[in-house]
């Protein structure tokens, strides 16, 4: 019986990978250990599926070949934890989910976009300290009446784009490769249009080259400053110290951010008794009452673990069968 070793696997995820063993008659042996930590294992096993954003220690690889493992599947979107170049070296395939629930995003997305139209984050900060008046610096936004940007109008951007377009909001798009099919939904305009134009704007784009520190100070500067920021797609998209600069200085109004530089330090770890002392940018985006923080949870929807439990074994039993996967992904 083919065996297959998953990482980094949280109680959650279980039902799903029960189901799957028993559709597809396979032994799955799961860790909530990192990879890193749980090499040894692979020995015995023919399939590896990872799920972690640390990146790989960079004589794994070696391992895992000499190991007999001829692939890695990471059961996230993300991939840049893996060094790609050394693993196809090794003699490893490696594949991604790059579409576990568009929907689940997107939707988280919506939720934030909300939220900042209607400054719930200054309610929020209030109540907490039982103050119950309202201001007229607090009057809120209807969607309709509002512009919102999305910056990567792909999976996850164009289902928003269709979420916002159904509440009537005017849908402004900025992405590298315009989507004919869009047009009716989005319209496309220059990054700097749609930074002074739109009343928030969320961005959904893959970390790349061309990504990363996509938004910074000048961005920051072209924004309205009643207009808000949403970060569901990754940490490094935003240079963190130029976002608080710009949140301190009302530049901008507001941001919600579910990913955000540093983040492998703080998310899913307690820090109630610890404190925020040793990463100074999150410590100084907390105490901000404009600012929403959560711990990269967007995705976190009972459709989308299935999936991204699914479709990672799916691809890997397919590499293990001499197959190719759809999802491959090549240095």
């Amino acid at each position: 019986m083919t065996k297959i070793l998953m990482t980094s696997v949280r109680d959650d995820e279980q039902a799903a990978i029960k189901d799957f063993a028993k559709e597809h008659h396979v032994e799955i042996i799961t860790s909530p250990q990192l990879i890193d930590d749980a090499v040894d294992q692979t020995k015995d096993v023919d399939g590896l599926v990872i799920q972690q954003r640390s990146k790989l220690p960079d004589d794994i690889y070696a391992k895992l070949r000499a190991n007999g493992l001829k692939q890695i599947a990471t059961r996230t979107a993300g991939f840049d934890m893996v060094d790609i170049k050394k693993a196809n070296a090794n003699g490893l395939v490696v594949t991604n989910v790059p579409a576990y629930s568009p929907r689940s995003v997107a939707e988280h997305a919506l939720m934030q976009i909300f939220r900042l139209l209607r400054k719930e984050y200054l309610f929020d900060a209030q109540v907490a300290e039982n103050d119950y008046r309202w201001f007229s610096n607090e009057q809120a936004m209807e969607i309709h009446t509002a512009t919102v940007g999305i910056i990567g109008v792909g999976r996850i951007g164009g289902t928003l784009a269709k979420l916002l377009h159904a509440l009537g909001a005017t849908v402004l798009g900025y992405d590298l490769r315009p989507r004919e099919e869009m047009k009716d939904t989005v319209t496309y305009v220059s990054k700097e249009d749609l930074l002074k134009r739109s009343d928030v704007i969320s961005l959904h784009v893959d970390l790349n080259p061309t990504s990363k520190g996509l938004m910074t100070s000048k961005d920051f500067e072209l924004m309205k400053p009643t207009a808000g920021l949403v970060n569901a797609s990754r940490g490094p998209v935003v240079k963190t110290a130029d976002l608080v600069a710009a949140l301190k200085d009302k530049q901008i109004a507001a941001a919600a951010l579910d990913t955000f530089e540093g983040e492998n330090q703080v998310v899913m770890t307690d820090r109630r008794q610890k404190g925020l002392g040793d990463v100074p940018l999150i410590a100084k985006l907390h105490a901000m009452k404009n600012v929403i923080l959560t711990p990269h949870i967007a995705f976190f929807t009972n459709l989308a673990v299935k999936n991204m439990v699914d479709f990672s074994l799916e691809d890997t039993l397919a590499i293990l069968n001499g197959q190719k996967s759809p999802h491959e992904i090549k240095a």
